[in-house]
């Protein structure tokens, strides 16, 4: 069988992946069967490089096999159609002054007032963001939806995405002329956000390795998922930026160009069939944009439908756009080819100069239009006649083309889409939901979050500080305390104030998740991995960091402040405040996954652990607390605690705390003289008819515990039910994310 250069097919996809294999781009002609002029896909390229590393090296590992047989001709795979799609929501309406605050003028009076919309009420007003659309893309082609802000290009990706509720959105988007399932829609595409959401501390190339892990099955081995990434890099021209990190505000990194190649990268790591991009162009100057929707053109020329919302394209990134839908306030104004646009426009009476960027003019005109008295409505009338007239002139159909399952299925059979795909038609888990087992997303999770703290110790560092200083006061402010009853004040007050600082040290985790918050939902939002593998992998991960603080504090003030137990009882405080940390973390990431914003946050959490304080027992005694607050007592995540820790250091019925006159303290006869306390004493012990000298213990430990009202629980039970709250708000973070994180409007 002959065997062509990979440059005869492709000349853009050679100069891109040179650089990974300059002496080896040889592909079977029988194995490509691509049409003249498309670029090979990146399951081919995959092939290829396994074919030329099993040659080299022995490696009998199979890859990818292409099964198409191309002695027929080519069949269209794959048609995404959207007909008459149309989508409104409520606002709510500005009530009308009354009349004596009303301005003069009566301009600013709504015209819509006085022709509401069905389901208008005097308090909303319905708002038409997508009115009748319809269009069609097709694989191998790049559609991009252009109009001015506000006129509904985002909601018309959102819609074609499956990202507007079912129920909210009218009209149809078939693939191949059948409804796609939300499930198969979420693994056959990608979408890509306008903003670049990354991990900053990574590099191009790790961020590239992480999402090939989460979208590539675990049947793939790590070197051919090094391969895929490799070509990958090589695809979107970041080989020079593949070991550089992405970077943020206080740390340099990539430029903007590559930023959003690198994002739309984790998005196409397991080739998908539709890619979905919210302006991609955004944000980037004239270089960095053309070269972004030069990839794009790679993409679809590979077999994938690419749809694209952009708000104003140059002359350069028109040329290569294939079908475009002008959009002004919901509704198509053109849908056709860039190359009709003067013919469109010349018919409907408002020719396109020849030195004029086509675009440009359009949108010009259609601005226009919009503040004209009628609007926009000639043109989109006008659009409805072209579109019946065109219809008629290209009747002829397609040629055949194949089923839903057969495309997708010709699809894994020439490398796409290789997420645990199988090629088998009549499987009805063709394509699976998930492309790894829970256990393997928790260990690439964990791996991804603890690489990318190690990149910032200083977080860690600041958080490790605060834990020392907190301790190292509390250590010389209740320096060796003694027992007596001033030293049983000291300790009261000291174990309130140690384990509530334990709380409040772990408002440090509020920001992590709202970081991610996004990165999370994009990668969710297309099955990347499981909710339940992220809270997994975020607890995992939180707890060595928990033990390590929980021994600095314990160690620094046990000793030091001279509490009770001998290692024993350091081991239990230190297990008790590690408890602590675990179900105070827990509590601050439930939080950070309900709360939005990041210091609406933080005065929610100092807020509760106030009240948690207020109610723990050390203010006020349990019996002392009103009966209709009490239930809040037995919430109070400081209480447990606090009463285990009173438990561990008073419990021992052999230990004394008050002695013959020391009964006196705290008193106003503290203030006399030793003798005459003595005095006192035996007047005291002669009414009482008992003999009460200055050696005799009158109060221990176990009798501060019944004063403190500490006799319910066991200081064990005290420790398993704050471990206890730490899991329940895991569970909590985990319904959270589940019901907070649809990613859909509605």
């Amino acid at each position: 069988m002959s065997r062509i250069v990979a440059e005869n097919i492709s000349s853009d996809f050679n100069n891109n992946s040179s650089h990974f294999f300059p002496h080896s781009m040889e592909l079977i002609a029988g194995e490509l069967s691509t049409t003249a002029g498309a670029s090979p896909t990146l399951g081919q390229l995959l092939k290829h490089v396994g074919d030329v590393r099993k040659e080299a090296t022995g490696d009998e590992t199979p890859v990818h096999e292409i099964l198409v047989d191309v002695t027929e001709p080519r069949p269209t795979p794959f048609v995404l159609s959207f007909n008459n799609l149309s989508y409104s929501i409520k606002i709510r309406r500005k009530l009308p002054l009354p009349g004596f605050l009303r301005r003069r003028d009566r301009s600013a009076a709504s015209p819509v007032a006085g022709n509401p919309l069905a389901g208008d009420s005097f308090f909303t007003r319905t708002k038409t963001l997508l009115n009748d659309i319809s269009g069609e893309a097709r694989d191998g082609e790049i559609l991009a939806v252009l109009g001015a802000s506000g006129s509904g290009k985002s909601t018309l990706i959102d819609a074609l995405a499956n990202r507007i509720a079912k129920g909210s959105l009218k009209g149809s988007v078939t693939l191949n002329g059948e409804v796609l399932e939300s499930r198969m829609l979420k693994v056959i595409s990608a979408y890509v956000m306008q903003d670049d959401l990354l991990y900053p501390m990574l590099t191009v190339e790790e961020t590239l390795m992480f999402a090939a892990e989460f979208r590539l099955p675990r049947t793939l081995s790590k070197s051919k998922k090094k391969m895929r990434v490799q070509a990958l890099i090589d695809q979107l021209g970041l080989r020079n930026a593949a070991k550089t990190v992405i970077g943020d505000e206080g740390h340099r990194g990539v430029s903007g160009g590559e930023r959003r190649r690198v994002s739309i990268g984790i998005d196409i790591i397991h080739d998908p069939i539709i890619l979905f991009l919210d302006e991609p162009t955004s944000g980037l100057d004239s270089t960095s944009a053309f070269m972004v929707v030069k990839v794009l053109q790679r993409i679809a020329q590979s077999g994938s439908i690419v749809i694209m919302s952009v708000h104003q394209p140059s002359y350069r990134i028109l040329g290569l756009l294939d079908r475009l839908i002008f959009l002004s306030r919901g509704q198509t104004v053109y849908s056709g080819s860039p190359a009709n646009l003067p013919l469109y426009f010349s018919e409907f009476g408002h020719p396109i100069p020849e030195s004029e960027n086509r675009t440009e003019f359009a949108l010009d005109l259609i601005r226009e239009l919009e503040g004209s008295p009628g609007g926009t409505k000639s043109l989109v009338e006008f659009n409805k006649s072209w579109q019946s007239m065109k219809h008629t002139r290209d009747s002829e159909p397609d040629g055949h083309r194949l089923s839903l399952k057969e495309a997708i299925s010709a699809s894994i059979s020439r490398g796409k889409l290789v997420s645990g795909a199988t090629n088998d038609v009549s499987s009805t888990s063709m394509v699976p939901r998930f492309a790894n087992p829970f256990w393997k997303e928790m260990v690439v999770l964990s791996n991804r979050s603890i690489l990318n703290s190690r990149r910032m110790p200083e977080l860690f560092g600041i958080r490790l500080g605060a834990v020392l200083v907190t301790g190292f006061i509390l250590a010389t402010v209740f320096w060796q305390l003694d027992n007596s009853p001033k030293g049983v004040q000291e300790r009261l007050g000291f174990f309130a104030f140690a384990m509530s600082t334990t709380f409040y040290t772990c408002a440090d985790a509020l920001p992590v998740f709202l970081q991610e918050r996004y990165i999370f939902m994009r990668e969710t939002a297309y099955n990347a991995y499981r909710r339940l593998s992220y809270v997994m992998s975020n607890a995992l991960v939180a707890l060595p960091g928990l033990i390590f603080l929980s021994f600095a504090f314990a160690a620094t003030t046990f000793w030091a402040v001279g509490l009770d137990g001998g290692f024993s009882g350091f081991l239990f405080y230190f297990l008790i405040i590690f408890a602590s940390f675990w179900s105070g973390s827990s509590f601050v990431t439930f939080l950070s996954g309900v709360v939005p914003h990041v210091m609406l946050g933080y005065t929610i959490v100092v807020a509760i652990l106030a009240y948690f304080l207020l109610f723990s027992g050390f203010f006020i005694n349990q019996d002392r607390i009103p009966a209709y607050w009490i239930w809040f007592h037995y919430l109070s995540l400081v209480k447990y605690p606090y009463e285990a820790v009173l438990q561990n250091e008073f419990d021992n019925p052999t230990k004394c705390f008050v002695r013959g006159i020391q009964i006196f303290d705290n008193t106003p006869l503290g203030a006399v003289p030793g003798s005459m306390k003595v005095r006192l004493l035996q007047s005291l012990s002669n009414t009482l008819g008992m003999r009460i000298t200055s050696s005799t213990c009158l109060t221990t430990g176990v009798d501060i515990l019944k004063q403190e009202g500490i006799t319910d629980l066991s200081k064990w039970n005290c420790l398993w039910i704050t471990v206890a709250w730490g899991f329940l708000f895991r569970i909590l973070f985990y319904f959270s994310l589940l019901l907070g994180s649809k990613n859909k409007r509605t």
